[in-house]
């Protein structure tokens, strides 16, 4: 396993990461024994980050990271999670005050609960599930994070930014608050690279990298006739021909496919980690085989500049999901 700087707290956290939200709930059945049997295996891996929320099933994805790590004895794991928006509204509306979704007793009382179901004293990274830059004009959420941190109660701070939406949170990376971003970075969606990402860097604001694998479509296991379970939320995202337009577009990434990335997952793994500024990316990992062939990427090879080229050829900028009025 590879390890990198998060940002600017210094901390060393394994390039690829673990993220809980099919966990915790909308992804069909739930295994729990399962996904606990998984992330002990990531740790044995190396992994030693691990993202999640309190909205994964109401800290039940927490509960069960709590017994994963019982369970592994690990002493060094750098936990992430979020606060949920009050309004229960995602993505954020930027026509919303922050006082509707972040009020600064709001992000006190779920940082609590999310502690008591990690079952820590202390969470590595606190974030806030959504984020809009119309909100700098009003940094009276900004006094909780400061009482968390006082209180030791979370060490860093970050925010995770609206679906497709990267250039929504420039404002608060230049501005020096924040330790972190958390954003959607794929094959498929390349666009953080434009502005984000410069700003990343130039600020020292490490990236946690969201759905590498497009909610499933680039592991290539995916096809036209697949059906979802009725409790799986994706049946909604691929609805009506997206499932075959997906196919299609990743059908044309198979030169991507040799013997050190056998998998199309491992390649969109392999695309999210050749960029300088992100610091972990977090495939969610339910099974044992993914955790393996997942943690395998993370062997020091990174694209190169030709190959990254070609890649940019297949970008594929669109949204998927749910919108709201």
């Amino acid at each position: 396993m590879q390890y990198c700087t998060f940002g600017r707290t210094g901390e060393k956290v394994s390039e690829i990461g673990h993220g809980t939200w099919a966990m915790g709930n909308m992804w069909g059945p739930r295994d729990d024994r399962g996904a606990i049997d998984a992330m002990v295996k990531a740790l044995e891996l190396g992994v030693n980050f691990i993202d999640t929320a309190w909205a994964y099933g109401e800290g039940h994805s927490e509960e069960l990271i709590a017994a994963a790590l019982n369970h592994a004895k690990k002493k060094k794991i750098f936990i992430a999670t979020k606060v949920p928006p009050k309004n229960h509204q995602w993505p954020a509306r930027h026509n919303t005050s922050v006082q509707e979704c972040f009020p600064a007793d709001h992000i006190i009382e779920y940082t609590e609960k999310s502690l008591k179901n990690l079952r820590v004293e202390c969470v590595d990274l606190q974030q806030l599930h959504v984020w809009s830059d119309s909100w700098m004009n009003d940094l009276s959420w900004l006094s909780a994070v400061e009482k968390l941190k006082s209180e030791g109660k979370i060490r860093f701070f970050g925010v995770s930014i609206n679906d497709h939406e990267p250039n929504t949170a420039l404002k608060i990376v230049e501005s020096g608050l924040i330790d972190s971003v958390q954003v959607i970075y794929n094959i498929f969606d390349q666009t953080p690279e434009e502005k984000l990402f410069p700003a990343c860097l130039k600020h020292n604001v490490a990236v946690i990298a969201r759905v590498p694998f497009d909610e499933g479509g680039l592991t290539g296991n995916l096809r036209p006739d697949t059906v979802f379970h009725k409790n799986d939320w994706r049946k909604i995202y691929f609805k009506g021909d997206r499932l075959l337009e997906t196919w299609e577009h990743v059908q044309k990434l198979q030169f991507l496919l040799n013997d050190t990335d056998k998998t199309m997952a491992q390649a969109a793994l392999r695309f999210c980690l050749s960029h300088p500024a992100v610091s972990t990316v977090i495939p969610g990992m339910r099974r044992i085989l993914h955790v393996e062939q997942n943690c395998a990427v993370s062997n020091g090879v990174l694209y190169s500049r030709d190959e990254l080229a070609e890649i940019k050829k297949h970008a594929w900028p669109r949204n998927f999901y749910p919108q709201y009025g």
